[in-house]
């Protein structure tokens, strides 16, 4: 698909969208339905299925069938085949699915595309993970002879809670692990964005996934909470605000569930006076603004060295106004609206704040008007100057397009105040010293550290936060292992 030559998927002549439930597409029980909206224009694009507790019910015991069911009894190069094919597709309709991510959540078509290489990888890494389980014989000083070893089994079902800032990204980072593992998986997307998760349960279906092994559940928060808490449901994937994760913590609680969660942050994003300033200016910019801020290892918090603070800033100030604000299809557009009004005015509501405790605004500062800008929830890109560590914009995660930039004049000083949070999920650091560079990535607190880079993923390399940004890795060779049980076998020989 050319950027320009835009064509509206086929998939929303369906304006109601149904869940996906046992291999089939259908209505919640009660046959409400909630509304999604281009948050760009406010166009109507679907009228989806609000689920429920009782379509929870119904999604675990459609998964809880399937785990015993033909699933279970693919071989591991089966299963590997059945992957390969749902990565061609997910390929093949890659432009189908980054529009439909384009229109529901309003990022830039441009950066909607990108995401069709990471997605076929992260299908095959995981495919490649699929014959490599496997468990132990281990030597044990029991009296007699008797032989010791391990077994590798799905954990189970498996409660997928997306967040709506990369849905069909989302959608395969978390089916990914589940599918190699032999779990099987009752999938819950935001409320903000349901329509290319719904499709890639189509494709999971075209690929040769057995029915019930992938589900859809679309709802609203109730949806989430019946997750959490459900007997059936055996582990928890959330990935979304702090807050949130909290609650799912609790309620995953008094079943005993395994839950991995990637949570919110606050990320420092550090350069030194050696810094490639030509490289770092506008990587700092593309670290906080893309996807219109709404990244949860955006760098929100910018460290400038004291001696080349002034000509930093100025050449970021410069660049930033460049940044075309506009029409998430226009080819030429880097930042699109916020995902909702209700984002669009907590976000407003920082910002304000920030200039009431002393902050200045060196750029932006306002919901966008005029023109285009008019009919969706667009936000100027927001650089915050005379920043204080103790400030609300500076402590807390925004969620937008919003920068806070500090000052800072040792790497001992720099390094104890990007630590001063509770978040801990990403950094980045900018120097051409070696030392340096080495010294910042064993003191900083963070479960990536970018240096000379900002916002790298691959499929080999774990991601995941310290602190309240969370627990456990995704990607890595360590993902599938949070999917499995390690069960112990003793025989005795003699």
């Amino acid at each position: 698909m050319e950027l320009g030559k835009i064509v509206r998927p086929a998939f929303l002549d369906r304006i109601e969208q149904d869940m996906l439930i046992g291999g089939q597409r259908v209505p919640a029980l009660s046959g409400k339905r909630f509304e999604t909206r281009n948050p760009a224009t406010g166009e109507l694009l679907a009228q989806v299925a609000e689920g429920a507790e009782a379509d929870v019910d119904r999604a675990v015991a459609a998964a809880r069938k399937a785990l015993t069911g033909p699933w279970s009894r693919l071989k591991p190069a089966e299963r590997q085949k059945i992957m390969l094919r749902l990565a061609d597709l997910v390929e093949a309709h890659f432009d189908e699915l980054a529009m439909l991510d384009t229109l529901d959540i309003g990022s830039p078509l441009s950066r909607s595309t990108l995401g069709r290489a990471r997605a076929g990888a992260l299908l095959r890494y995981y495919a490649g993970q699929v014959t490599t389980i496997h468990g132990e014989t281990l030597p044990n000083s029991a009296a007699g002879d008797v032989l010791s070893h391990t077994l590798k089994e799905p954990m189970g079902v498996v409660a997928a809670i997306n967040p709506w800032n990369g849905p069909v990204g989302m959608s395969v980072w978390k089916a990914g692990p589940v599918l190699a593992s032999g779990c099987t998986m009752v999938m819950k997307p935001a409320e903000q964005s349901p329509l290319s998760a719904l499709r890639f349960g189509e494709l999971c279906l075209e690929a040769g996934v057995p029915e019930g092994v992938i589900n859809v559940v679309t709802g609203l928060g109730a949806v989430g909470a019946a997750l959490s808490s459900h007997p059936g449901v055996d582990k928890i994937s959330f990935t979304g605000s702090t807050g949130v994760g909290e609650k799912i913590i609790r309620a995953a609680a008094s079943t005993m569930k395994r839950v991995t969660v990637e949570l919110g942050g606050k990320s420092p994003n550090i350069v030194f006076a050696d810094a490639d300033l030509d490289k770092a200016v506008p990587a700092a910019a593309t670290a906080v603004f893309a996807n219109s801020g709404q990244i949860c290892s955006a760098g929100t918090r910018l460290f400038v060295q004291s001696s080349i603070r002034e000509e930093f800033m100025e050449r970021l100030a410069a660049y930033t106004r460049t940044i075309k604000v506009g029409d998430p299809l226009d080819p030429e557009t880097a930042i699109g609206p916020v995902v909702s009004s209700q984002q669009m005015e907590k976000i407003l509501g920082y910002i304000d704040v920030g200039g009431k405790e002393g902050a200045t605004a060196l750029v932006g500062g306002r919901r966008m008007s005029g023109d285009y800008h008019d009919k969706g929830f667009f936000i100027e890109p927001t650089i915050f100057d005379g920043v204080e560590d103790s400030m609300t914009i500076a402590r807390e995660e925004i969620f937008g397009p919003v920068l806070s930039a500090f000052s800072f004049d040792t790497a001992e000083e720099v390094l104890e105040r990007a630590n001063a949070t509770e978040f801990g999920l990403a950094s980045g650091v900018w120097t051409r010293d070696l030392s340096t560079a080495h010294r910042m990535a064993r003191g900083i607190r963070a479960g990536s550290v970018w240096i000379n880079c900002y916002q790298m993923l691959d499929p080999a390399v774990p991601f995941g936060g310290y602190g309240v940004s969370g627990f456990g890795r995704e990607s890595g060779i360590h993902h599938i292992e949070d999917y499995l049980e390690t069960k112990a076998v003793w025989i005795k020989l003699d």
